[in-house]
C-alpha cells in the first residue's frame, strides 16, 4: 500500500502517538511518501524513525498513492487539499489540534482507526469545492477553496459595500465588515461564527453570510452551488482583502470576483462508523447541558 504523509509541527503531547503511527505503518509494510519539511521535523527535532521511500514538497512531485494522511488540525487539512487538488487521492485527517471537523481522527482513536484504514475499512466521500475567477488571476492556480471565500475590509474604521449578483441578477449590496461565501464543508467554520447555518457535507449549496452587517435584517442566504456569484466591492481604501481558505490577497476595488463550483472534487476517507451528526454533538458539545 502506498501512502503519502503531509503534516506540520506539533507539540510533545502527540510525540508518542506519532511514533506509534509510524510503527503501525512500518509493521504493515506501507510504502511511505513524506512531505519533506515534515520529514525533517520528525527525524531531526522529534527523533522519530521514518522510513520514507520518497520525499515531496509540491503538488508536482507528489507521487501517485492510495491515500494521503493529513497530520495536524483543520488548517493542515486545508493545506493538504492544495497538494492533492483533482488527483482523486483520498485524504485521511488525523487531528493533533483542537476542534477538528476535517481532521476528525483523534489521538485516542489513532491505533484502531489506522488498523481499520490499512485493512480497507473506510468509505470515500466526494466533497465539492468553490472556485474564484478574476480578471487579474489573483489566486493563480490555487483559485479554489474547500471551506470558503472571505471578503474583508482593510482597516478598522469604515465598512465596505459588496454588490452581489446571482447568475448576473442583482441580489443585494452588503454594507458590512465583509462577506463569506461558504461550501457545506465550510458551514462549520468561519460562516458558523457569523451566524450562518450548518449544512450537511453532501448538500449542493453555497452559503452567503455577511460579516457584521449594518442592516440587521440582512441574514445568511443559502443558494444552489450551480449558481454563479459575482462580487463587486466598494471601499474607501480602494482595495480589499480576499481569502481562499488559508490564502489571502489584497485586491483592487475595480476587480470583480466570480464564484462558482470548482470543476473537481476532493475525496475524503471516512471511517465506516463515522457519523456527521455524532461529530456535531461531540465538537459543538450539543447535549452537554446536564438538563438534557
Amino acid at each position: 500500500m502506498k501512502i503519502a504523509i503531509f503534516g506540520k509541527q506539533f507539540g510533545d503531547d502527540f510525540q508518542e502517538k506519532c511514533k506509534l503511527l509510524f510503527r503501525l505503518l512500518a509493521n504493515e509494510n506501507v510504502e511511505l511518501y513524506v512531505y519533506g519539511p515534515f520529514f525533517d521535523f520528525l527525524t531531526k527535532e522529534k527523533n522519530i524513525n521514518v522510513e520514507a521511500k520518497v520525499l515531496f514538497d509540491s503538488y508536482a512531485n507528489l507521487p501517485d498513492c492510495e491515500l494521503i494522511f493529513s497530520i495536524g488540525g483543520d488548517g493542515t487539512f486545508l493545506e493538504t487539499v492544495t497538494y492533492v487538488r483533482g488527483r482523486n487521492i483520498p485524504i485521511v485527517g488525523i487531528n493533533v489540534g483542537r476542534l477538528g471537523f476535517l481532521a476528525d481522527i483523534s489521538m485516542q482513536e489513532l491505533p484502531e482507526a489506522i488498523n481499520e484504514i490499512i485493512n480497507g475499512e473506510y468509505r470515500i466521500r466526494k466533497v465539492n469545492l468553490l472556485r474564484v475567477d478574476t480578471e487579474t488571476n489573483a489566486f493563480g492556480d490555487l483559485n479554489f477553496a474547500l471551506n470558503e471565500l472571505a471578503i474583508h475590509k482593510r482597516d478598522s474604521a469604515s465598512m465596505i459595500t459588496i454588490h452581489t449578483y446571482l447568475n448576473d441578477s442583482y441580489l443585494n449590496s452588503y454594507w458590512a465588515d465583509g462577506l463569506i461565501i461558504s461550501t457545506p464543508i465550510g458551514s462549520t467554520a468561519y460562516s458558523l461564527s457569523v451566524g450562518g447555518p450548518i449544512l450537511h457535507p453532501l448538500c449542493n449549496e453555497f452559503i452567503i453570510s455577511p460579516i457584521a452587517p449594518h442592516n440587521l435584517s440582512v441574514r445568511p442566504l443559502v443558494v444552489p452551488n450551480d449558481s454563479k456569484i459575482t462580487l463587486k466591492v466598494e471601499s474607501r481604501r480602494e482595495e480589499f482583502m480576499a481569502s481562499l481558505d488559508l490564502r489571502s490577497k489584497i485586491i483592487d476595488n475595480n476587480v470583480s470576483l466570480h464564484i462558482r463550483k470548482a470543476d473537481f472534487t476532493i475525496s475524503v476517507a471516512d471511517r465506516i462508523n463515522n457519523d456527521f451528526f455524532a461529530t456535531l454533538r461531540s465538537k459543538l458539545m450539543w447535549g452537554a447541558d446536564k438538563r438534557n
